[in-house]
């Protein structure tokens, strides 16, 4: 790929903020995912709600959201977005002593909602990270990745397998 084709650099190689002016305004929808990996009596704690800091998967719920309406003050050149909906849903796999947090965002809007998505997955793995590393230091956060976008010049896109 050349520097030409990517978006947020200018002809002379400096790092801009794309114009988003002349965009149509469309519906838009990024979904997201990650996993966070984790002792056996960890997951425990979270099926049970036993957490010393409470209900774990609810807190990261609330964190996810506030991760996405937060991007653009953490991401440099992301654009401030009014999200109309973020949906952040949760997935226990015993086999795998894991969670996987995916995340729904979306905006009517001139730019796409990709890195809201994918920074709220992120906000919500480190919260449960944060709330259960006193008992399991060695959680593993990983696999972060978008699933889909829909919306604007580029039209819909589907990663090639959303199970990996």
């Amino acid at each position: 790929m050349s520097q030409a084709a990517l978006t947020h650099f200018d002809k002379a190689g400096q790092a801009h903020m794309v114009d988003v002016g002349a965009k149509a305004e469309t519906e838009r929808v990024a979904r997201a995912a990650g996993t966070i990996r984790m002792q056996p009596a960890t997951l425990a704690l979270i099926k049970a709600g036993d957490a010393r800091k409470g209900d774990v998967l609810g807190i990261a719920r609330v964190a996810a959201i506030q991760g996405a309406k937060r991007t653009s003050e953490l991401i440099p050149l992301c654009h401030p977005l009014p999200l109309t909906r973020v949906a952040a849903e949760f997935v226990i796999d015993d086999a795998n002593n894991s969670v996987t947090c995916e995340v729904t965002a979306q905006t009517v809007g001139r730019t796409g909602v990709e890195m809201e998505a994918l920074t709220a997955v992120s906000v919500a793995l480190l919260t449960i990270y944060d709330m259960l590393k006193a008992v399991d230091r060695g959680m593993v956060v990983g696999e972060l990745r978008l699933l889909e976008k829909m919306g604007g010049k580029s039209g819909h896109w589907r990663a090639a397998r959303a199970d990996i």
